[in-house]
């Protein structure tokens, strides 16, 4: 499927647009597919992983985008947990579009006033979710978590899934309980890294073999969420 030139579309980034300040959260969590597509956008941003360093003053950056963690947006243990919520508090009282997905997502749902408690089950692999609203499509989704965000005060729920919300518009900001930046060799990774897996009845070489089947149509629904969160900030 062909997709239209930058110059194409409204909504996009300028030369005189300030550039995007993704948070990672260690090794395991790389920008992956929304890397691309920003760069196929001409979108600047910069990685900084706050498990290792303070994220920078936000002065000077037009969106935030969080992504996925092995941690808990719950654990207090961990300073850099709270300090990102704060953050991204500070993002929303500035009206600086945040994109959160999974951890990232439940951690902008808390910066809102919303909460994340344990999930009924743990979702590892590809689900569809309920509906089509804001342009998300409906999946299959990759998902892997054991917590489950809830939609904040003031936010509107996007999707389901079998356990809770999966996505969430509040104002510019968009949380997601699921993965759509991941990529083959990223959820391989995982799947080798994850030792909990054979707990919750999952064959990892199965979940590989159908992440590959997968992933393609995945990454044309990933760059139509990712759209219509730009395009709505």
């Amino acid at each position: 499927m062909s997709r239209p030139s930058v110059s194409a579309r409204a909504g996009f980034a300028t030369d005189a647009d300030p550039r995007g300040l993704i948070l990672s959260h260690g090794d395991l969590g790389p920008a992956g597919l929304l890397g691309e597509w920003l760069a196929e956008r001409g979108v600047p941003y910069e990685v900084h992983d706050v498990s290792k360093a303070p994220a920078p003053a936000l002065d000077g950056f037009g969106f935030v985008a969080s992504l996925g963690s092995e941690e808990s947006a719950t654990d207090r243990d961990l300073a850099w947990v709270g300090e990102e919520i704060a953050l991204l508090r500070e993002a929303v009282a500035r009206a600086v579009p945040v994109l959160g997905l999974c951890f990232g997502g439940q951690a902008l749902s808390i910066a809102l006033g919303g909460a994340v408690a344990r999930a009924r089950t743990p979702q590892i692999g590809w689900y569809e979710v309920s509906g089509e609203a804001g342009g998300l499509p409906p999946g299959p989704w990759f998902h892997w978590h054991y917590e489950q965000l809830a939609v904040p005060p003031g936010g509107r729920a996007l999707a389901h899934s079998d356990v809770g919300p999966a996505a969430f518009r509040h104002g510019p900001h968009l949380g997601l309980q699921f993965h759509p930046e991941v990529t083959l060799e990223v959820i391989a990774s995982w799947s080798r890294s994850e030792e909990q897996l054979a707990k919750v009845g999952v064959d990892p070489a199965a979940l590989v073999a159908e992440s590959e089947r997968h992933l393609p149509r995945a990454r044309e629904d990933a760059w139509r969420l990712f759209d219509a969160w730009w395009d709505g900030r």
